[in-house]
């Protein structure tokens, strides 16, 4: 969105954007091209017919913009773009089959063999096997730092460094980078910044704003919001979704199909409504939680006791539904049974749909073949979703009886 980027608000309630609703139920919908339809047709075609030789010239002189093939270009998934990338404030976008596409197309469109990339220390799982187990297999190199320090990151930085991969909040425990200072450093060594901003949301945070480069999403997440479609999201500048389009776009293949597109533009018109009641149940629970004696700690980037509570409100307007606990209890055998008394819960990986889920860490624990995580078992995520807090809470006080 076009809009302060130090803007912020709690709740989202004093977040008046009036291009918000243009974006969300406006852009790119020219209905006089398809019957004056409310929403948009699914143009379900693999293939466009060019009418003669000149369209075909032009056509394939960029088939970035003109309809060739759906592997390319296709009007439903282009009405779809240009909304991400108004939302996210950035001149184009592109959309793929799962968020860890847009990953593995961002990263993969700007690093070689033999060159190096700083990551902040808990990126998404699959991002972290992109690193450690795929790229390294073509002599790429990689740093983990604590990027809640700046200067971390600083002395990561080796003259063949071509990336900073930032997720800010990570998903798990939200630490936060400092956007601007990250961009900065990035920008005076000539490496590509690249920011998972799933967490927020183009609601609540845009990291363009910030001078990051590229903005990633699982769009599986809030963007699409009814637990139906995995689609991935990258937005940046026209010349950089140009270059990764005619390159990894084109030759991988991992696009994301018409009808999936015309579910994420559905999605789209119910987002802020959505977030703003993730969000203020999430911190009507967390303040019924805090006061648990069977609750040790919250993690929630807005909570009093995040240690990043400054920078986090001066970059993010909200925080959805996504938030942990550490609980207090003396036996795995209590938390499991926590964890089997919630009813109205449902666990499950992902999140931002309408759902309510955990996932607790004990699962990660006692897998034949796993090591163990680094999380205690005592450690659960919970998002909350659309459902009646109070419902929720009474699902969570009868639980919590087992710890």
């Amino acid at each position: 969105m076009m809009d302060d980027p130090n803007k912020t608000s709690e709740t989202g309630q004093e977040h008046h954007d009036p291009e918000l609703s243009d974006i969300l139920m406006h852009l790119g919908e020219e209905r006089e091209r398809y019957f004056y339809a409310v929403s948009p047709p699914v143009i379900q075609t693999s293939n466009f017919v060019l009418p003669d030789l000149a369209a075909f010239r032009e056509a394939f002189a960029d088939e970035q913009e003109h309809h060739v093939y759906s592997r390319g270009n296709n009007p439903t998934v282009e009405i779809l773009r240009k909304k991400l990338a108004a939302l996210e404030g950035t001149e184009d976008a592109w959309v793929f089959s799962s968020g860890a596409g847009a990953v593995a197309a961002a990263v993969i469109g700007n690093i070689s063999a033999g060159e190096h990339i700083v990551c902040q220390r808990s990126p998404y799982t699959w991002t972290n096997v992109l690193l450690r187990k795929f790229l390294s297999r073509f002599g790429v190199e990689h740093t983990f730092v604590d990027g809640t320090d700046i200067e971390n990151i600083r002395a990561a930085i080796r003259p063949d460094t071509r990336i900073l991969y930032l997720e800010s909040p990570n998903s798990m425990t939200y630490e936060c980078q400092d956007l601007t200072a990250c961009a900065e450093l990035a920008k005076a060594h000539g490496i590509v910044t690249i920011i998972d901003n799933s967490y927020c949301s183009p609601v609540y945070q845009n990291p363009a704003a910030f001078g990051i480069d590229i903005v990633v999403h699982s769009g599986t997440k809030y963007l699409n919001g009814h637990s139906d479609v995995v689609v991935g999201v990258l937005c940046a500048s026209r010349e950089m979704v140009k270059k990764i389009f005619l390159s990894e776009v084109m030759t991988l293949g991992g696009i994301l199909g018409p009808h999936d597109a015309a579910l994420v533009l559905r999605g789209l018109r119910t987002l802020p409504l959505r977030l703003q009641r993730s969000n203020d149940s999430a911190q009507w629970l967390i303040e019924r939680l805090e006061q648990h004696p069977k609750v040790s700690r919250i993690f929630y980037p807005f909570h009093h006791s995040f240690p990043q509570l400054e920078l986090a409100k001066r970059q993010m307007r909200g925080c959805g539904g996504l938030f942990s606990v550490d609980f207090k209890t003396d036996t795995q055998q209590k938390m499991e049974a926590f964890v089997g008394r919630l009813k109205r819960f449902t666990m499950a990986v992902s999140w931002g749909g309408h759902e309510s889920l955990i996932i607790p860490t004990i699962g990660f624990y006692n897998i034949p073949g796993k090591g163990q995580p680094s999380l205690p078992w005592t450690f659960a995520r919970f998002y909350i979703g659309l459902e009646d807090p109070a419902w929720l809470w009474e699902d969570l006080q009868q639980a919590l009886e087992a710890l």
